[in-house]
């Protein structure tokens, strides 16, 4: 892999997963910002379970998604932000556990695409069982702000 591009790019990784209401939704951390990697966890609590207790995979897959999505955030240049175009993913386990941890990863980062993966463990009684598995291709958008505001200019609604 490359080397980064931007030498901040955990601080605005950090910034960017503070700005997203959905991960605080549903308690979130993102406690690992390593260039091409990052790690988030979430608590197992009522909010996001369905209805065998189990944490819910919409919730699975949303914390594989931001992982990955991450992850290759850390290989752009500042002025870059990153979308999700397409993800696959194998539920291989029931999210039964104190916690989740999805653990993303670039595999090859390009000028537009990014190709990562992740996965995402339940965490039971200190062991980790492999829940989820993800492969994921994301999009840089080069010239495109991390915020809702696109280029310092505020956002209207017209």
């Amino acid at each position: 892999m490359h080397k980064p591009t931007d030498p901040d790019f955990a601080a605005r990784v950090l910034a960017s997963f503070q700005r997203q209401s959905a991960m605080a939704l549903i308690r979130a951390a993102l406690p690992r910002i390593e260039y091409g990697v990052t790690e988030i966890h979430v608590p197992h609590w009522g909010g996001i379970e369905q209805q065998h207790g189990y944490v819910h995979g919409g919730v699975v897959g949303m914390i594989a998604d931001s992982a990955a999505g991450y992850a290759a955030m850390t290989t752009v240049p500042a002025s870059a932000s990153v979308l999700t175009v397409e993800y696959k993913m194998n539920l291989l386990a029931p999210a039964d556990g104190e916690k989740l941890i999805a653990r993303g990863k670039v595999v090859r980062a390009g000028r537009t695409l990014i190709v990562t993966q992740a996965e995402v463990f339940a965490v039971k009684d200190g062991k980790e069982t492999l829940c989820a598995l993800m492969q994921q291709t994301i999009m840089a958008m080069h010239g495109k702000s991390d915020s809702k505001t696109s280029n310092n200019k505020p956002e209207t609604n017209q």
